[in-house]
């Protein structure tokens, strides 16, 4: 839709750039911010086999959460995590999280990039945020493709879960955790590589309704 195309880059040039610019120059902190809902099971990969092979498989229904808030300079994430759900309760948390990080430099701006997420615009959250100095910049809809901590839990899930066996619940929140304590670490490169400031924009955008 040519609108939403128009939408997208709009909020490019005129809201999301700026800020931008201002956090590589260090006069305000930019957060990109997200949650991920890792179910245990089974995340297949591909591979080539002369002969045909079996693996286990782990399935279920339990549910690893990590509301994120991803810093693109710093290249740092700052995470609440549980097993439970992500709501109002879970954001505020995190936006008191990243006030305390920031604690050294109260004067400086802080900036969120968020989708429209129903507990992200509860009236509690965007209260708790402006009396912290946090700006919450909301996204234009459907628009994955400028929130940058998108391109983080891809790269996790890759690291952490494409074509591993977990056998229980445990191990498999442990991998996770362990990625992404690696890619902060050892594997900082593959971390600094995919999460740079150039954005996928779409000429032709087709939307589908339910």
């Amino acid at each position: 839709m040519a609108e939403h195309v128009q939408e997208q880059s709009d909020f490019l040039d005129h809201e999301l750039t700026h800020r931008l610019e201002e956090a590589k120059s260090g006069t305000r902190r930019v957060y990109f911010v997200d949650a991920s809902h890792f179910v245990y099971g089974t995340f297949l990969c591909c591979l080539w086999s002369l002969t045909r092979l079996w693996i286990p498989a782990a399935s279920g229904r339990q549910r690893f959460n990590v509301l994120g808030a991803y810093d693109p300079i710093l290249h740092k994430l700052i995470s609440v995590r549980n097993t439970t759900t992500v709501n109002a309760e879970t954001m505020c948390e995190l936006v008191q999280l990243v006030r305390q990080e920031n604690q050294h430099d109260p004067d400086k701006p802080i900036t969120f990039v968020l989708d429209n997420a129903r507990y992200q615009r509860n009236a509690w959250v965007q209260e708790m945020a402006g009396e912290l100095g946090i700006e919450l910049l909301f996204l234009p809809s459907y628009s994955p493709n400028l929130n940058l901590i998108e391109r983080y839990w891809r790269l996790l899930k890759k690291q952490a879960l494409y074509g591993k066996y977990h056998r229980n619940f445990a191990a498999f929140r442990a991998a996770i955790e362990l990625s992404m304590i690696e890619l902060h670490d050892t594997k900082r490169d593959k971390l600094e590589t995919m999460m740079t400031l150039n954005f996928q924009t779409f000429e032709k955008v087709s939307l589908m309704a339910a």
